[in-house]
């Protein structure tokens, strides 16, 4: 039936010197790995924040919408051509058109730029599930002083959970300027951090293959840990009420959309080339199609069901906060009035409040009552690290058996991270090796532990007092922008120069139909204008503020709150560079092509009447 589709390209090529290329073992690691690229850190912080804060339900209707013109499209493309050339990010690239070169040293360098910071916040996590491992949990109370006669003001002034997380892991400094010297504890970890990640990549699918079975399939057995668990704490179906319950007059918001569209296309690993080098280890007649929309869905249905997961338990530690705050103006009531003590249960407090209100108005105006309203601690959720370390790792503290909780939690973001990671490791170690860029002599070994060395030395800067601060930075701008513009060549460069009908007869022969009306017109139209749209409202976006950093400092008049400072002249440079440094290989290479065609038409002019050299028109 396949062979009936439609004529057969040229024959799937090898690697260099004629060596099989290396193929899956079986269906399910390829599937696994491609949804532990997918599914990473993003899926269990950011997505549930973002339905939380865009009217709960209504955040999917943008949502949905975005997977359906420029996630799942965008990703059946880079499956379909890494199957069918079977190659790597750069030469897929250079096989399509030797101008296209950049899109994958692009995809190379914002994977190894990306690579950097995530596999730091891995070494948070690791620090942080170190920890776990004693009861009562390190960040439960605030340490004694120096001389021992109280506890450090810092950790009285904010919390005990804030206090660990700001100066007992990443011992921040107070300015970005102030760079301070290496932590050693994180350094440890750091170098433990990449040491894993060299293991279960230290030759390829082979080794990727097997540690993929526990890497992508933990996270969902904790998850459905914690669902259950939460689900049966109070506070509960508040969490899950609060953050589900539709607001449609957000959908008025761009911002909305924006975020809409770009949590799609992060959460998918779309442009990193992870996904191209994945697929270049099918087997040529595999049903890319049918893969690409599995693991999309199955991508977004895990963010569904972790954003269950996760505010079941912030309602469980919003309804705690609430009652301490009931409990706390009770005892005011109470001392203030000369009341039996447990005269007033949590349950008749307002109305108690109101009789007292009625009798002695100006006593209770006196009193320093708190506003305790289950909505205030519902809204004090949070995104990324925030999240992880400080609101989630407060809730673990409420929960009996907290180090148990805590283990499983940190365990699992380690999981879903280095999942993630190993897809990152194959763009860049993939194209490496096609490239041909070691001898034939040294082992795929020596190469993946070069690159994990590189990395490891460069990501220690992260290590630095400063070092949260630099990789908010990387996150924010070294490859946002520039995963946006990558796509959009790929998608541009697929459809436009490698052929609409090359490319449907390549997918027809592969999975034995040609792509439908939805799959053209999306690739041919929809998907170019949406991501050009996504890039335009982004940079527009960063440029209507100037950019900032919200720095830990003990001595700001409203500490515990976060001091909010504008980037020195000298870090905006840097942000610029990042925001467009892997994006420059496409019209450096792309240039270099066209002077390469120059000389070769000045050295070597054609006849008259003979054929002219391709590209003598562009010069």
């Amino acid at each position: 039936m396949a062979g009936m589709a439609g004529a057969p390209g040229p024959t799937p090529p090898t690697e260099g010197g004629g060596e099989a290329r290396p193929a899956w073992d079986n269906k399910l690691q390829y599937l696994l790995s491609c949804v532990g690229f997918a599914v990473g850190l993003g899926n269990l912080w950011r997505f549930p924040y973002l339905c939380q804060m865009y009217g709960g339900g209504a955040f999917l209707i943008p949502y949905v919408i975005a997977l359906a013109f420029e996630g799942i499209p965008l990703f059946h493309i880079e499956l379909a051509i890494g199957q069918r050339l079977r190659r790597g990010s750069i030469r897929v690239w250079t096989a399509i058109s030797p101008s296209l070169g950049g899109v994958g040293l692009g995809c190379f360098t914002v994977s190894f730029l990306a690579s950097l910071y995530y596999n730091m916040v891995l070494t948070w996590v690791l620090w942080y599930l170190l920890n776990s491992f004693q009861h009562p949990l390190p960040w439960s109370a605030c340490p004694p002083d120096l001389n021992r006669t109280g506890l450090v003001q810092e950790c009285q002034g904010s919390s005990p959970v804030s206090y660990f997380w700001y100066r007992r892991t990443l011992n921040v400094s107070a300015d970005i300027s102030d760079s301070g010297p290496v932590q050693w504890r994180l350094l440890l970890c750091l170098a433990a951090s990449w040491a894993v990640v060299y293991l279960c990549v230290i030759r390829g699918i082979e080794t990727t293959g097997k540690a993929i079975y526990f890497t992508a399939l933990f996270p969902y057995l904790v998850l459905t840990v914690f669902l259950i668990r939460g689900l049966t704490l109070p506070g509960a179906m508040e969490g899950l009420t609060y953050l589900f319950t539709p607001d449609m007059r957000v959908l008025q918001n761009p911002r909305v959309w924006l975020d809409a569209a770009t949590q799609i296309f992060f959460s998918l690993s779309l442009a990193f080339g992870g996904h191209i080098a994945f697929a270049s280890y099918n087997q040529p007649r595999n049903n890319c199609r049918r893969d690409a929309v599995s693991v999309a869905l199955v991508n977004s249905m895990t963010s569904l069901y972790a954003s269950i997961a996760v505010f079941s338990v912030l309602g469980f530690k919003a309804a705690s906060d609430h009652g301490q705050c009931l409990d706390r103006n009770i005892l005011r009531l109470i001392n203030a009035f000369d009341l039996p003590e447990q005269s007033i249960s949590r349950d008749d407090y307002a109305a108690a409040l109101a009789r007292l209100n009625v009798s002695q108005p100006a006593r209770v105006a006196g009193l320093p009552l708190e506003a305790c309203r289950l909505e205030d601690f519902l809204d004090k959720s949070a995104s990324g690290p925030g999240l992880a370390f400080i609101v989630f790792a407060e809730a673990v503290l409420h929960m009996p058996a907290a180090p148990a909780w805590a283990v499983l939690f940190f365990g699992m973001l380690y999981s879903l991270g280095l999942s993630s990671m190993f897809g990152n490791m194959e763009s860049m170690t993939t194209p490496l090796l096609d490239l041909g860029v070691m001898p034939r002599r040294v082992p795929k070994e020596a190469l993946t532990g070069l690159v994990c060395l590189l990395c490891f030395l460069t990501s220690s800067c992260f290590t630095l007092r400063s070092g949260s601060y630099w990789l908010e930075i990387f996150d924010q701008y070294a490859v946002a922008l520039n995963l946006i513009l990558l796509a959009f060549f790929e998608v541009v460069g697929v459809v436009y120069v490698y052929g609409m009908k090359r490319l449907c007869d390549d997918i027809a022969w592969m999975t034995g139909r040609r792509p439908g009306f939805y799959w053209r017109v999306t690739w041919k139209v929809v998907s170019p204008l949406l991501l050009l749209t996504i890039f335009v409202a982004y940079v527009a976006l960063l440029a209507s503020s100037l950019p900032g950093y919200k720095a830990w400092n003990p001595q700001y008049e409203q500490f515990p709150s976060r001091q909010g400072k504008p980037y020195p002249s000298w870090v905006l440079a840097a942000c610029v560079l990042l925001s467009f440094l892997p994006t420059l290989w496409v019209p450096v290479v792309a240039l270099g092509q066209l002077l390469a065609r120059c000389r070769e038409k000045t050295r070597n002019p054609p006849q008259d009447g003979g054929p002219k050299p391709r590209g003598s028109r562009a010069c």
